[in-house]
């Protein structure tokens, strides 16, 4: 299988297994990175397909649902223990769950490198304080009815701000371009802030919308469906990357 060969034949690092617990660089702040949404992946075939994928990837995104936050129920710690062993990619574990705080530190010995939680879930302080005991690149979320007032207090204390460009739940949705405002403010304040928070859009993203949330402001680009979707996706990633380069800020 080809997955198979190129996890193992390719000599970039990100394509290397990495048993280890210690936590992988995410790269600088701001850098335009690119991040394979694993929920579009062939789930009979995760470590081939993050094989394929990984020469073009920066991350890796670990969509988490619970089937009570949203109304999919997908992976948790065992599968992404898995998975490290095949890959060290930076693993970007978005929890979708009505109570994250119960499984943080099971993802972190995992192997997750960062956790991102809702705003929506409440206790945020919380969660934000107990991400980074566990030494966690912490990340904070909003759907995209969630006003951009209620994460504006958190920026200055996350490492990175994850603007839903659907509504979570379900791979294949269509990008809800009225989230790029946000995405704009955010941008400012991190700006005029001199904050060192990476911002990053899922849903719907692909060589079309990619440009139009770079432009915005966002910097991590999540994509499934567009990737995974494609017959060779490590080439579709890096279209969505070259169209993104055309516009970033």
């Amino acid at each position: 299988m080809l997955g198979a060969l190129r996890l193992n034949a390719d000599a970039a690092g990100s394509t290397v297994a990495d048993n280890s617990n210690a936590p992988r660089d995410p790269g600088p702040f701001g850098d335009l990175r690119i991040a394979p949404s694993l929920l579009s992946a062939d789930f009979g075939l995760l470590a081939e397909q993050v094989g394929e994928v990984a020469p073009a990837a920066d991350w890796l995104h670990v969509d988490v649902m619970d089937a009570h936050f949203v109304p999919n129920l997908t992976i948790g710690p065992p599968v992404v223990a898995s998975l490290r062993r095949h890959s060290s990619l930076f693993f970007d574990c978005h929890l979708m769950m009505t109570d994250p705080a119960r499984y943080l530190e099971d993802f972190a010995q995992a192997g997750a490198d960062g956790c991102t939680v809702h705003v929506e879930v409440g206790g945020t302080n919380e969660l934000i304080a107990q991400m980074r005991s566990l030494g966690l690149h912490t990340g904070l979320a909003l759907n995209p009815d969630t006003p951009f007032e209620i994460v504006e207090p958190y920026l200055g204390d996350v490492d990175l701000l994850l603007c839903m460009t659907v509504f979570p739940g379900f791979g294949g949705q269509s990008f809800i371009a009225e989230v790029m405002d946000k995405v704009t403010l955010a941008r400012a304040a991190v700006d005029s802030g001199g904050l060192a928070l990476d911002i990053e859009v899922d849903g719907g993203i692909d060589t079309t919308t990619a440009p139009v949330a770079a432009a915005a402001g966002a910097n991590v680009l999540v994509a499934g469906s567009a990737v995974f979707g494609h017959e060779r996706p490590w080439e579709a990633a890096d279209a969505i990357r070259a169209a993104a380069r055309s516009r970033a800020k």
